[in-house]
């Protein structure tokens, strides 16, 4: 495919355009800042001129593409104001989908995050592990945005019964030169209770994007997309019983394994984690 690619000089849209391309796809980096590139356009995704004039060509660089893979936003809460998190990634987001709808793009992957489950779990989750199947619980504005897409991305489908938009929750992103840090976590429980002891590597996080890309149907469709394992040595079961003991178990889970749930995604995207932190430390 020829694939536009926002956020791409990003932490996540770095790994997920190398790894995009090494399976053979053209990729379109589109960011608002980056080195010039013959598969780079700066844009500003806040401008929907600048955004449906990117995605449908750009010079000599490309002539219209057949997907979008929307990475693009203010990463995190806290990093710039409420409002300006609020106005930067939900005007950024329509644009982006509203000019591939313009454009006849059919197909959308997306960033959602982890942070709907209801992150930093001050409240605890209705059950562990946890997993798509109850109500969004933003708890931040960053986290608003990222509910409000995906209900933005419903309605869309509604309209366009031929489009597919895919939500993927991803976890905490991480590459290897982060893992160093990893063993320092077992001092303290609650350091990483903040999203039950789970991360993404950011080459699985590129697999569940190219999966998406490959198999996902017409419609609508949200999925948690974290590592396979914890960022903890200690077992699940000590972690649960000390932090989060009255929540209730929906199912048994094992010592390591992701207390965010990718069952779904395994199914239905046939998406399935190659990297651990335990391979680097």
């Amino acid at each position: 495919m020829r694939i536009a690619l926002t956020g791409s000089t990003g932490k996540l849209g770095t790994v997920v355009a190398r790894e995009l391309r090494a399976s053979g796809h053209e990729v379109v980096g589109m960011d608002v800042v980056g080195t010039r590139a013959p598969d780079f356009v700066q844009v500003d995704l806040t401008d929907y001129g600048q955004v449906i004039d990117a995605f449908g060509g750009v010079g000599d660089t490309h002539s219209g593409v057949d997907a979008v893979v929307h990475l693009g936003a203010i990463p995190a809460p806290g990093i710039r104001s409420d409002v300006a998190t609020f106005h930067n990634n939900m005007t950024a987001t329509f644009n982006v989908f509203h000019a591939a709808v313009r454009l006849g793009i059919r197909k959308i992957v997306y960033a959602s995050s982890e942070t709907v489950l209801g992150l930093p779990f001050d409240v605890p989750p209705p059950y562990i592990p946890v997993d798509e199947d109850y109500p969004a619980r933003p708890e931040s504005v960053y986290s608003l945005v990222k509910h409000l897409e995906e209900q933005l991305a419903i309605e869309l489908v509604r309209w366009h019964p031929d489009l597919a938009i895919t939500a993927l929750r991803f976890s905490n992103v991480m590459v290897p030169e982060d893992y160093a840090e990893f063993p320092s976590y077992d001092a303290d429980a609650r350091r990483r209770k903040w999203n039950l002891w789970a991360y993404i590597d950011a080459r699985d996080g590129a697999q569940a994007i190219e999966r998406a890309l490959e198999v996902a149907p017409a419609g609508f469709d949200r999925f948690i997309i974290a590592a396979a394992d914890s960022v903890m040595t200690r077992t699940n079961a000590e972690l649960v019983a000390e932090v989060f003991p009255d929540t209730p178990h929906a199912r048994a889970f094992s010592d390591h394994e992701s207390l965010l749930a990718i069952d779904k995604a395994r199914r239905l995207l046939g998406y399935e984690p190659k990297h651990s932190w335990r391979d680097h430390v």
